[in-house]
């Protein structure tokens, strides 16, 4: 169990220290960190389909400054993960997916606040070499940032997991309406969060709304095609 919980807990660690430690490259946003996670564990288009659905509900979230947010990295991991294990993606599949991976970058905010604040601890008790420019102490102080933030995205991404697949398959078993429909109700819900932060950008960025229209024309015609 444990075994098969370290390669989920190993790449929640990364893509969780990416969110805002290192090296910050957009991998831990959910539509790279969901993929990246189904094709862990050998379905990488269900990771696709639930990052591409979590990336709708992240768009509007700036992590930067010292505000709370929530953690996608090891969250997308999580509900990647969840949905890649049901390849068949039965109804209420794609719902815990999300409702995991929502938990978890809720939880994930949280533990990253007092993440911030042993980090204020460690820099206080180094403070006079700090204040004298010792580089060993600025390098050691950094390196065990990094690395309790890695400890801090693997372990959460484990846990959840351990907690929310075990689960997802006994909803799963219970669950008893249309798959097509519970998705298309999901989707629609998680497509309307953006709306607000795509209103900020068609009035703030000259000549986005026609990028944004086509775009949208070009996916509908690609749809249309298949």
């Amino acid at each position: 169990m444990w075994l098969d919980l370290l390669p989920i807990a190993l790449l929640g660690g990364l893509l969780g220290l990416d969110v805002v430690s290192f090296p910050q490259a957009m991998i831990s946003r959910p539509l790279v960190a969901a993929t990246l996670a189904g094709t862990l564990i050998g379905h990488s288009l269900s990771g696709l389909l639930v990052g591409a659905a979590l990336e709708l509900v992240a768009l509007d979230t700036l992590p930067f400054g010292a505000s709370r947010y929530p953690e996608w990295g090891s969250a997308a991991v999580v509900g990647g993960a969840i949905f890649a294990t049901h390849p068949s993606h039965p109804a209420g599949a794609m719902e815990m997916s999300i409702v995991a991976s929502l938990a978890t970058a809720w939880i994930g905010g949280w533990t990253m606040v007092k993440l911030r604040e042993r980090n204020a601890y460690w820099a206080a008790r180094r403070r006079d070499a700090l204040d004298a420019g010792a580089r060993g102490a600025v390098i050691e102080l950094q390196l065990l940032c990094m690395s309790a933030d890695l400890l801090r995205g693997g372990l959460l991404a484990a846990l959840s997991y351990a907690v929310f697949a075990p689960l997802t398959s006994l909803i799963l078993g219970a669950w008893s309406s249309d798959a097509r429909i519970s998705r298309a109700v999901l989707v629609t819900v998680a497509a309307s969060v953006p709306a607000s932060p795509a209103w900020k950008v068609f009035h703030g960025v000259s000549g986005a709304r026609w990028f944004f229209l086509g775009g949208l024309a070009i996916g509908l015609a690609l749809m249309a095609t298949r």
